[in-house]
């Protein structure tokens, strides 16, 4: 890999123009670290272009050169997947941050990458239409950022995730072409997949530039309540009967009452009492058009609950209610990652199998000394571990806490799971992925990133190590 001369900057502010080239210690400061654990890499100069074509510019020099480009959203990433490790170029599409088009007849939008997921959510649902993939960080993650993730969130378990909902992608590749890789339609079977393909790439064989949505219209009413186990794996459990009822929640989520405790704490909220009998809770919230039918879903799945030892179920009485309950689910990682839980792992099983996993992190807990919490999208079987070790805060070029989640993936996979639901592999979870696939997989997926890419430019050092 190259680095920038005098001459690359000059080109790069011919390109995008010169207020929007970057090489002063205070911005490469603030381009040189995420939400990834506590990981710190500065580019050397950071760029910010307006169109396809400014990009399309800047791969072609750094392609001729040499050059790593690291792509770069909101930075709101877990994963390490926007950290530039190899220096380069820090290509921000925060300027590209325009709704085209909402087709209100077809159910589609049309958006530049650098839209914040909720402002999306929020002017489809003026229209009376939904984009239901909601990452917790939807009020500051870019779509850009999502579709290189495959994002997913609460509301996958019902509505699917991010996958589900692209039709089509504008890119530009490494070499600087840009192409469309699909069509506006909902029904393609013409020649390869390319745009599931780009969809959870992380980056790493092309820049998205405009993004094709599918919307469905919008529920009218949804109810959420609380349900406090006394204990964890009744908890766990609760998740697959509710399913094997024939219920399909809109969401259905587990947080362990450490992670409540904390994020209650730092948002001074009193509205789930937190008591010492009390091991964990599940939100379930369903959706839909007629309150009634509604009801009666909610009042099933609540008497279901009571062959569990259980405390009060808490029923939100309106949307301020929903509103703080869900504020806490979606601010536990924050808060906990406050207080020192700095490593999280995105692990996935079968959801009938989410006790086991839970039992064993625990078991791994007090084996290495240290403490975990777990919380996420249990309706999916998507269990986020959040670790505080009282020495190591990074998992990243530490080889004990390797070998710690080394030890955990191997139970994942032995338990029909993986590595990664929706955070990605990025940097972090790049030193497991030989535990969920062969040599064989492995080198078709290298081989995909050659032919995308074959001067190993864009993203470099994720998924994969360089060559």
């Amino acid at each position: 890999m190259a680095t920038l001369n005098k001459e690359h900057i000059e080109i790069l502010q011919k390109i995008v123009g010169s207020n929007y080239v970057f090489f002063d210690k205070e911005s490469l400061d603030n381009y040189s670290s995420d939400q990834t654990e506590k990981l710190f890499f500065q580019p050397e100069v950071v760029v910010k272009p307006k169109t396809a074509e400014e990009i399309s510019a800047i791969m072609q020099l750094c392609n001729k050169h040499f050059i790593p480009v690291t792509p770069r959203g909101a930075g709101t990433g877990v994963s390490g997947g926007a950290l530039p490790q190899l220096g380069g170029v820090l290509l921000s599409t925060e300027r590209m941050n325009n709704i085209i088009e909402i087709d209100e007849n077809n159910l589609q939008v049309i958006t530049e990458p650098g839209v914040i997921t909720e402002v999306l959510m929020n002017a489809v649902k003026e229209k009376g239409l939904y984009y239901p993939p909601d990452p917790s960080s939807k009020g500051s993650c870019f779509i850009g950022g999502n579709i290189a993730e495959n994002s997913g969130g609460p509301r996958a378990v019902k509505y699917g995730v991010v996958k589900d909902y692209v039709l089509n992608l504008e890119i530009v590749l490494p070499t600087g072409e840009i192409i469309w890789t699909g069509a506006n339609v909902l029904k393609n079977a013409t020649g390869y997949n390319l745009t599931q393909l780009i969809v959870g790439s992380e980056g790493t064989l092309g820049i998205v530039t405009k993004i094709v949505l599918r919307l469905i219209p919008l529920p009218k009413y949804d109810l959420l309540m609380l349900v406090p186990f006394k204990n964890l794996e009744q908890a766990s459990e609760a998740v697959s009967t509710i399913f094997k009822a024939g219920f399909t929640p809109s969401a259905l989520e587990f947080v362990e009452i450490d992670a409540l405790k904390i994020v209650s704490k730092m948002l001074d909220s009193h509205t789930v009492p937190v008591t010492d009998d009390i091991a964990a809770h599940l939100i379930i919230e369903t959706d839909g058009n007629d309150v009634d039918v509604m009801m009666q879903e909610m009042e099933a799945i609540a008497e279901l609950m009571t062959q569990y030892d259980i405390g009060e179920i808490f029923f939100a009485d309106d949307n301020n209610q929903k509103a703080e309950l869900w504020k806490l689910r979606r601010r536990a990682a924050e808060a906990v990652k406050l207080v020192g839980f700095t490593i999280e792992e995105d692990t996935v099983v079968p959801r009938a199998l989410l006790p086991k996993l839970i039992k064993s992190v625990k078991a791994l807990g007090e084996k290495y000394n240290f403490k975990a919490v777990c919380y996420g999208h249990a309706g999916d079987g998507n269990i986020h571990v959040r670790i505080n070790h009282p020495t190591i805060k990074n998992s990243h070029g530490n080889a004990e806490m390797k070998s710690i989640l080394r030890e955990l993936f191997l139970l994942v996979k032995s338990l029909g799971g993986t590595v990664s639901a929706e955070h990605g592999v990025g940097l972090i979870q790049k030193p497991y992925m030989d535990i969920v696939f062969d040599k064989t997989t492995l080198h078709l997926m290298r081989s995909i990133k050659k032919v995308f890419d074959p001067n190993n430019i864009l993203n470099a050092g994720k998924i994969f190590d360089v060559d």
